[in-house]
């Protein structure tokens, strides 16, 4: 089904307008300025949440924000800048925040009076941050009715964030790389073991270094193994959807296929990382998700690349699931900001949500499906090669807003195997007894029992 855009094409048009007339400048800080002018003649954006421009924010009296952000910056700034362009008195600078940081500096900023008004959300924080956060002044049906994925955000009522849309992992390819080793479309390979015949003739050697990795996943660790044992039929969590169940036979399936991967010579654990490398044209084939479609894109916007879905198992047999997703988080607003910056914030983040075209770059750039329903059929989001390469976006498992605990052990398992000469049994040991430790008492539960095809563990 197609929705309808709430005022045609002229809505649109505008909403285009506003953010590419706000690409050739952002505005610098202290450029903010009275604004007297309450009836701007636009249309109000949005199904059925909406956004009236048409309205003085903070009485037309000057105000800056600061928006915390750890990556797509330019995007952020762009739709900040756009948003200024029609309220000029408001003044909302972007601060780029690296991700190695931002976990510990953005809890500490905010339980002042300081920290940003906006800020960046991952869901993997949620315990970290949610205590800091406004909640949303919009209605949740509102949300429900405009929006996919709701439902499991509500928490006594209300909703603090909610997703933008929903990412996954594939492998990204050389187009060059594949063609000068012969390689053709019919080539994409179907099964792991296609995959790994495919990975050694990607494979170039000087001597006996590699110059060309057939396959790089490294720095991929915990988003490749937190996804691939679906394959298997292997959920995260036991039935009671509480006890992390990463211990177990295809999990250590999963490890041994990767590294006879690496034993074969097609890539080695000393590359750098496959999503560092793949731009840089030093590996073939790397497994990520979505976003690094935005990254090369920015970053390598030369490279002849390429994407298609995770290999199977077993030839012409639909797996359990083909992998993990998760979703992307929508903007925070702090709790302990001055009233006057959350009541802009409130009125922004409308804006954020109901500007059909800039969700869709958003959405285009980070590689995810968007959940704002009337994107659902545009036609730039179904020709997205990423978004392409996913195919039936119901065969793919959310686990629900997985605890950091799971990116930090898993990548500490791996980096042990790896570098440190660990046994794979060994580490998955260690990883199911870290998880344990560290969900027990945290409030934690899977909502992988919402997938269609759920089976538990223990059934």
């Amino acid at each position: 089904m197609r929705y309808r855009k709430p005022f045609g094409a002229m809505a649109v048009a505008v909403a285009s307008a506003l953010l590419l007339s706000a690409c050739s400048g952002g505005t610098g800080v202290g450029d903010a300025k009275q604004d007297d002018k309450a009836d701007k003649g636009l249309p109000v954006l949005g199904k059925t949440v909406t956004w009236d421009p048409n309205q003085l924010v903070n009485d037309g009296r000057p105000i800056k924000l600061e928006w915390w952000a750890w990556a797509f910056v330019d995007e952020a700034q762009k739709m900040a800048d756009a948003y200024q362009k029609v309220h000029p008195n408001v003044d909302i600078q972007v601060v780029n925040q690296p991700w190695d940081d931002y976990w510990t500096k953005l809890p500490l900023a905010l339980q002042g009076s300081g920290g940003p008004a906006i800020f960046n959300v991952h869901n993997s924080q949620h315990d970290n941050l949610v205590k800091y956060m406004a909640p949303y002044d919009i209605p949740v049906k509102d949300l429900q009715a405009d929006f996919t994925n709701v439902d499991q955000h509500v928490i006594d009522g209300k909703v603090y964030y909610i997703d933008f849309g929903l990412m996954t992992g594939a492998i990204f390819y050389n187009k060059d790389m594949w063609k000068k080793a012969g390689l053709t479309q019919a080539d994409i390979p179907e099964t792991w073991d296609e995959f790994r015949e495919v990975a050694k003739k990607l494979t170039v050697r000087d001597g006996g270094k590699i110059t060309q990795a057939g396959f790089n996943f490294n720095g991929q660790y915990d988003a490749i193994q937190s996804g691939m044992a679906y394959q298997l039929g292997q959920n995260l969590f036991a039935g009671d959807l509480k006890t992390p169940d990463v211990d177990n036979a295809a999990n250590l399936e999963v490890i041994e296929r990767f590294l006879d991967i690496y034993r074969d010579g097609s890539g080695d654990k000393d590359l750098g990382s496959g999503g560092d490398t793949f731009g840089q044209g030093l590996t073939a084939m790397t497994y990520s998700w979505g976003h690094l479609a935005g990254t090369l894109k920015t970053d390598h916007p030369d490279l002849d690349w390429g994407v298609f879905r995770t290999p199977v198992p077993e030839a012409g047999k639909t797996p359990y699931a083909f992998d993990r997703t998760n979703g992307e988080s929508t903007i925070g607003i702090n709790k302990n900001a001055s009233p006057e910056e959350q009541a802009v914030a409130q009125d922004f983040l409308r804006y954020y949500l109901t500007n059909e075209d800039a969700m869709k770059q958003l959405c285009l750039a980070v590689g995810v499906y968007p959940t704002y329903k009337p994107l659902a059929d545009d036609p730039d989001i179904k020709a997205s090669p990423v978004l392409e390469a996913f195919g039936d976006s119901t065969k793919y498992i959310w686990p629900g807003a997985l605890p950091a605990t799971f990116q930090t052990s898993l990548v500490t398992m791996w980096e042990d195997i790896l570098y440190n000469g660990v046994s794979p049994r060994k580490a998955l040991a260690t990883a199911q007894k870290t998880l344990s430790t560290d969900l027990k008492g945290s409030g934690f539960v899977s909502v992988e029992n919402r997938y269609p095809g759920y089976q538990a563990q223990d059934d």
